[in-house]
């Protein structure tokens, strides 16, 4: 592995995680801001849910674009859009100003969640690819370690409104690792063959492709299930349980250090045993411990150490299954790679959305309906490996025929 691999993949996940630390630094801060905003519950929530939203449709535009520009220019708009966003939500002076600016904020993050992808496909394929992917999501997960942590101290020590300052100067630091540690990777010919025209047909084309939706969805149910615990923990663990903000953060990121470590597995199992058998065996392992968690709440079982226990071994499986899911959607698009990341990464954040919401409306205040969110999503992402996967392919990406 050389310095050049380290070096990129250090960068491509510190520009992914800049959304990610928006979302876990302000997680210990809900329930405070929901008092000082004189807001409720719900209208808290919404500031959570359009960030993921603004984030997730916005992709769809920025992913065609660095196919037809490059991949610099959109992260540095995006970048500058996310700052601009910190700013005003640090200073707003109700929660409607709060979500306003939680809008740019999502809309400027989508570019860190959309163009590192395209860049993996750019330089790699297969096992490599799958290694850089994980190796970015180290980078990238420890936004879900070090950030509630931070959060819960900066405000402590600030109160919530530092929280943005912190992650606007992040920004700042990106931007200037952007300009001194990364080459463009869209060379200016392949890029004349990018215009709306080719992105609109790519879209089409995708849509309808059914392994690259299939494969898009497992990992779009994968990560809504996170975004379910996302959108509840901090009230059920602070609110329920009766955790501190600092012990609430460092609950959280027990599920991180799960979820990193699996995921850092995933070279050497892919070059092992093939992406598409990896990815079978993880959803079937994820979907099983979901579901013993909810047949265990659903009993009556209320206790945060059962919760803590299986929820850090479900989400080790699922640690497997973003990066592996995602070469592999990819794969086979390389000359759309901007426009496949950003069609999986809507799709991604779409579900996402759609499931926190529905949650959300089932939420009263106990971990059970979290907690059949999450499942309800695992058990999905399960069945459509089945029909994705069911069948062996003759050339298994990354390992020889399975």
């Amino acid at each position: 592995m050389t310095p050049q691999f380290l070096r990129v993949a250090v960068v491509l996940g510190l520009l992914s995680a800049i959304g990610p630390f928006a979302i876990d630094m302000y997680l210990p801060a809900l329930p405070t801001i929901g008092a000082d905003l004189n807001a409720g519950t719900a209208a808290v929530q919404m500031s959570l849910l359009v960030f993921f939203l603004a984030m997730g449709l916005a992709q769809i535009v920025v992913g065609p674009i660095s196919d037809m520009i490059g991949r610099k220019a959109p992260l540095y708009i995006g970048l500058v859009l996310f700052a601009i966003g910190g700013l005003g939500a640090a200073l707003a002076p109700n929660i409607e100003w709060l979500i306003f600016f939680r809008v740019i904020q999502g809309l400027g993050a989508s570019a860190g969640m959309v163009v590192p992808r395209a860049i993996v496909r750019d330089l790699h394929t297969g096992t490599e690819a799958a290694r850089l992917m994980s190796l970015l999501m180290l980078v990238f997960s420890v936004s879900p370690i070090l950030a509630p942590l931070t959060g819960s101290l900066v405000i402590e020590g600030f109160g919530w409104r530092a929280v943005f300052w912190v992650v606007t100067a992040a920004a700042v630091l990106a931007i200037v690792l952007l300009s001194t540690s990364l080459k463009e990777t869209r060379p200016v010919e392949h890029r004349a063959e990018s215009s709306v025209g080719s992105a609109l047909s790519g879209y089409r084309f995708l849509l309808g492709d059914r392994n690259f939706l299939g494969l898009t969805f497992i990992g779009g149910f994968g990560i809504a299930s996170f975004f379910v615990y996302l959108a509840n923990s901090s009230f059920i663990l602070i609110d329920h349980y009766g955790l501190s903000p600092s012990v609430y953060s460092v609950f959280f990121s027990i599920n991180a250090v799960a979820f990193i470590g699996m995921s850092q597995l995933t070279g050497l199992l892919t070059e092992r045993f093939g992406l598409h058998r990896v990815v079978r065996v993880a959803v079937v392992g994820y979907a099983t411990m979901m579901v013993i968690l909810l047949a265990v709440f659903s009993a009556g079982v209320d206790r945060l150490d059962v919760l803590a226990v299986l929820l850090f071994i479900g989400y080790g499986f699922l640690g497997l299954v973003i990066p592996t899911t995602s070469v592999l959607a990819m794969e086979e698009h390389g000359e759309i790679a901007g426009t496949a990341s950003a069609l999986m990464g809507t799709l991604h954040f779409a579900t996402g959305a759609v499931a926190m919401a529905v949650a959300g409306l089932f939420f009263d205040g106990t971990p059970l309906p979290m907690v059949f969110g999450i499942t309800i999503s695992a058990v999905v992402a399960f069945a459509l490996a089945q029909v994705t996967l069911g069948r062996r392919r003759e050339t298994a990406v990354g390992a020889p025929a399975e």
